[in-house]
């Protein structure tokens, strides 16, 4: 299965760690209330598929999921190496190497717009068991606050045709694939990622069409944030700072 070329941004290792350092955790309540929707309890067979550095697997495992880490990514994958609870998995979401009906539930954390949509969906309704449920969810940069909206106006202009969960095309997924999933909940929740200056840099250069650049071309981009980070009043002259995010959680169950 071919991966899309930003994607591809996300597998060395300098990405694997930027994304790490940069990007924040799921917040409690969102996790209490995918936990409660996917039914998790101790010893729940969890599939995380996209799994990234683990930022959703950990936080699963914690509370008592067995997690199989699915990621096609060797350098995020290895971030996951050690992690209780957690077994590791190589491999992309439309071609899952799993038996059919041995999942409770599934999840996807800033991920499911990158898969081929509707194959990848019936690979989910084959792994889950009858009852299963899915869990789709993505932190999103609260763009109503001033200095956030001018980041990611600069990000923005670059993304060119990269998937993202902003511009909603993920949704057909379940148009091309109906009758296999219906929701049941959709929610939202504040919260705020404490970073250093440097770490909105991270953050920047952990989006895949960034991370995929050309050196000279990267450089330009993060110069661009260092300097709206020196400039605008909301964060010159500060050391400590506030990401402020809006995550969205939605849940479907398996027909």
């Amino acid at each position: 299965m071919p991966i899309h070329d930003a994607a591809r941004g996300f597998e060395t290792a300098a990405a694997a760690a930027a994304y790490e350092r940069g990007r924040p955790e799921y917040p409690a309540a969102a996790v209490d209330r995918l936990v409660a929707l996917l039914r998790l309890g101790a010893g729940t067979p969890l599939l995380d598929v996209g799994a990234g550095t683990g930022k959703l697997a950990r936080l699963a495992a914690a509370r008592g999921a067995l997690v199989t880490a699915v990621e096609p990514s060797a350098g995020m994958l290895a971030k996951l190496a050690g992690a209780a609870g957690v077994v590791r998995l190589r491999a992309v979401a439309e071609a899952l190497p799993l038996r059919e009906r041995s999942f409770d539930a599934a999840s996807a954390a800033s991920a499911f717009h990158w898969f081929d949509g509707a194959p990848a969906l019936t690979e989910l309704h084959r792994v889950l068991r009858p009852g299963g449920r899915l869990a789709l969810l993505w932190n999103l940069r609260d763009d109503a606050v001033g200095w956030v909206g001018r980041l990611s106006a600069i990000v923005n202009r670059r993304e060119g045709g990269a998937p993202r969960y902003r511009k909603g095309e993920w949704r057909r997924a379940f148009e091309l694939a109906p009758g296999l999933f219906e929701p049941v909940e959709e929610g939202h929740f504040r919260h705020e990622h404490p970073l250093s200056p440097d770490g909105v840099l991270d953050r920047v250069a952990s989006i895949s069409f960034v991370a995929a650049m050309a050196e000279g071309e990267r450089t330009q981009v993060l110069d661009e944030v260092r300097a709206l980070l020196a400039t605008h009043p909301e964060t010159a002259g500060r050391e400590a700072l506030r990401l402020p995010y809006v995550t969205d959680l939605h849940v479907y169950a398996r027909r």
